[in-house]
């Protein structure tokens, strides 16, 4: 699960360390400029700079989509550098040569920064104009400043993770509404039906690994949209949609997440497992406090379940 923009902003002095790492990384290769960046599925997203360069076309904020760019060639299965000297000459790179040139980019060199579990977090970069000679002795030291990094990200990290099912937890979801109360949006509440059946017969190891396959599925399902998906607790799941109060297309998604989360292998399609979905929608420029939304989407809730369950309820 990708680390999105929404959660750096809550990393403790994320800023600082950033720029102390592209200083490192400056004081190895002096004469390019070094830049970090992060993924998102489909994007790439320029987060610090060591210096601004008029020559080269890169800037902070920058978003680039991710099959056009040089980084996305790395192979971050294997953690391996890309290394390319003199760009010019480099065939592979025919499809994004028009890029480069108005980059003004030549020579490039792409460490990736992977998390403890192994996602991919971004890159730590280092290009210049001109055909250069990167040696051995940098690429190490780069790579061993992304691997200090990718530690700090990973204490960060376990702040604001369910650390079961790697979704956002609790203090993720009252972080977010303390700095964006003003954003509107929707709060959907998730509780799954029939989840008890299944730790009382199975034990809790196979309770867990439905856990996290509602957890992947309600991830997949907010990749699609703007949004996040929390763990609160138990089989209790909160989805947080920005930006989005049609009653008509809430109720569609609302529909489609009961239809997920209503299909399972045989084993588990005895017990009836579902959810049902409580739903409050809140509205923009007001300060919306996060416990009285999850009071109101519980009440919802409550109704979708004494309704007949595998349904939801707005408030």
């Amino acid at each position: 699960m990708l680390i999105a923009l929404n959660e750096l902003q809550f990393y403790k002095n994320f800023d600082e360390l950033a720029k102390d790492i592209l200083e490192m990384a400056k004081e190895t290769m002096p004469d390019r400029l070094i830049y970090l960046t992060s993924f998102t599925r489909k994007q790439q997203i320029i987060l610090k700079l060591s210096e601004t360069n008029v020559n080269i076309g890169i800037n902070e904020g920058m978003v680039i989509e991710i099959n056009e760019t040089v980084c996305n060639r790395i192979d971050f299965e294997n953690n391996a550098p890309l290394v390319f000297e003199d760009m010019s000459r480099e065939a592979k790179l025919d499809d994004l040569r028009q890029a480069l040139v108005a980059a003004n980019i030549n020579s490039y060199l792409g460490i990736p920064i992977i998390l403890s579990n192994g996602d991919t977090f971004g890159t730590l970069c280092a290009v210049h104009t001109n055909v250069k000679k990167i040696s051995k002795k940098s690429i190490t030291m780069l790579q061993r400043i992304a691997k200090l990094f990718s530690y700090y990200l990973d204490l960060e990290r376990l702040a604001y993770r369910d650390s079961l099912t790697g979704l956002y937890n609790r203090q993720f979801l009252y972080k977010y509404f303390e700095e964006s109360s003003t954003t509107g949006g929707a709060l959907l509440f998730l509780d799954l039906d029939g989840f008890k059946k299944i730790n009382d017969l199975y034990g809790h190891e196979t309770g867990d690994l439905v856990l996290r396959e509602v957890a992947l599925r309600l991830e997949n399902f907010v990749q699609l949209l703007q949004g996040f998906a929390v763990r609160l607790g138990g089989d209790e799941f909160v989805i947080n949609l920005v930006d989005l109060t049609s009653r008509e297309e809430i109720s569609k998604l609302a529909d489609f997440l009961l239809s997920r989360l209503s299909t399972w292998d045989t084993q588990l399609e005895a017990f009836n497992l579902s959810v049902s979905i409580g739903i409050v929608l809140y509205p923009a420029g007001e300060n919306n406090l996060l416990k009285v939304l999850l009071k109101n989407a519980d009440n919802a809730l409550y109704r979708a379940k004494a309704n007949g369950k595998n349904g939801y309820q707005f408030f």
